[in-house]
């Protein structure tokens, strides 16, 4: 399924590669991701789902839970199987400590500290649009996943 096609209130996952990846990757992670929501159940009902590669960094997996909800154990389906990822792949999706962001249309991923000490260098600005990779729903990623600096959690860091 197209997850444009899915309404806004959809649930969303998002998991950051600590790196950008290749073309070949993204269709073999592609290919992955839409195998493991082929299957993908909770309590043995599948669930409405999606899954995309964005800005060939973002691994985001999407369930509509108005037919049946994403229960713990379908979740912890869903994180074996970002696990796996990252173990065949040689990345990292689940390190929260790293902060990307955009420089025109350059994206760019950094650990906490290095991008704090840019932004206190003045080499970014309150400006900067940086990724909200807490969003929740498919309707938050379309309006509050890339957002200025200044109206981010991240701001929090540099106050």
């Amino acid at each position: 399924m197209n997850y444009k096609e899915l309404p806004g209130d959809t649930r969303v996952w998002i998991y950051q590669s600590d790196r950008k990846l290749s073309d070949s990757e993204i269709e073999a992670i592609k290919e992955q991701g839409d195998n493991f929501i082929d299957g993908w159940a909770a309590h043995g009902e599948k669930l409405q789902a999606a899954f995309e590669v964005l800005h060939s960094q973002f691994l985001i997996i999407f369930a509509d839970e108005e037919q049946a909800e994403a229960s713990g154990c379908s979740i912890d389906r869903s994180l074996h199987f970002i696990k796996n990822l990252e173990q065949e792949y040689s990345i990292s999706l689940l390190n929260r400590t790293l902060i990307t962001y955009k420089v025109d249309d350059e994206i760019v991923t950094l650990p906490q500290e290095e991008f704090v000490e840019l932004v206190a260098q003045g080499t970014l600005s309150k400006d900067t649009i940086v990724f909200n990779n807490l969003v929740t729903t498919k309707q938050d990623l379309e309006t509050k996943w890339q957002v200025p600096l200044k109206e981010s959690w991240q701001m929090d860091l540099i106050s």
